[in-house]
């Protein structure tokens, strides 16, 4: 096959187009989310908020409301609902989480299971179906993605600062209580916008495993955000046309291609990865004198 035509050919179909720019959109939302998630170890929450949105879904098909609106409502509460446990109860925030999400995934199989006939869009955003995606769901999803990062890149540095020193940003004035409610409600709303992607069950590997390939290559917070960016939109390239062409789930496959990098990356990372740990291991074993 003419190379040029493997790359253009897949795209004079309008699902592949409106599926290359949904998941391209959510792989740079969750990118630069993730990165958050990554560095205050909030992985567990983006799978609780993930879950918590399925009862949202189903009330709002058996409602008659978009799915995205009861999705969203349920994630952004779920989410707000961890913070104040956590800070109220006084309770370790993974405690907190596994209380809500066990909780809130139960109610959302509950109120499944009172609906008697077959469900395709709910069983849809379980497991995921960006080629299905509609025009109508991409302007949604459009506008939550440019929310979600105007928001972050308009307060990124109090973010940053609240999330990883909040005594040093209480002590300077910042409403550091307000701030972590914003990146959980956030989280919320990236998991809202990523689970047509890749679905429920899928979610929180878009959200971890860029940031975490970026974290073992670079140290910079910038350059990790950016980088982690650049794998997943890569990502969701390579997986997207993966799956056109052999037949494939599309959100698994751009999560295999995430966690693809991920090993090459935990491999050669000349920082941690485990080559370069035993060329130093080398290197030091070689420049210690002989023994006597």
């Amino acid at each position: 096959m003419d190379p040029a035509g493997f790359i253009t050919d897949p795209m004079v179909y309008p699902f592949m187009q409106r599926g290359l720019a949904a998941s391209v959109l959510v792989g740079v939302v969750c990118a630069v989310m993730g990165t958050f998630v990554v560095l205050k170890g909030l992985a567990f929450i983006g799978d609780a908020v993930s879950h918590a949105t399925f009862p949202g879904l189903v009330i709002a098909y058996l409602v008659g409301a978009p799915l995205y609106f009861g999705g969203a409502i349920a994630a952004v509460g779920t989410a707000l609902a961890i913070g104040f446990v956590s800070r109220r109860g006084r309770l370790r925030f993974d405690t907190s989480v596994g209380v809500l999400f066990a909780g809130t995934f139960a109610f959302g199989v509950l109120l499944f299971s009172t609906i008697r006939n077959y469900v395709q869009d709910l069983l849809g955003y379980l497991l995921g179906n960006v080629l299905g995606i509609s025009l109508g769901d991409l302007v949604q999803l459009s506008i939550l993605s440019v929310i979600v990062l105007a928001i972050v890149l308009l307060i990124r540095k109090e973010l940053l600062y609240a999330t990883f020193d909040p005594l040093g940003a209480a002590a300077s004035g910042l409403p550091v209580a307000g701030l972590e409610y914003l990146l959980l409600a956030l989280l919320g709303v990236t998991i809202v916008v990523s689970i047509q992607a890749v679905g429920i069950i899928m979610v929180v590997a878009m959200l971890v495993t860029p940031a975490a390939t970026a974290q073992l290559l670079v140290v910079r917070f910038g350059k990790m955000m950016a980088l982690a960016v650049v794998i997943a939109a890569l990502s969701a390239v390579v997986g997207l046309y993966l799956s056109f062409y052999l037949n494939l789930a599309s959100g698994a496959s751009i999560v295999l291609i995430e966690t693809l990098m991920f090993g090459v990356a935990f491999l050669l990372s000349p920082r941690s990865g485990l080559l370069g740990r035993r060329s130093r291991e080398r290197a030091s074993r070689a420049a210690q004198p002989p023994a006597a």
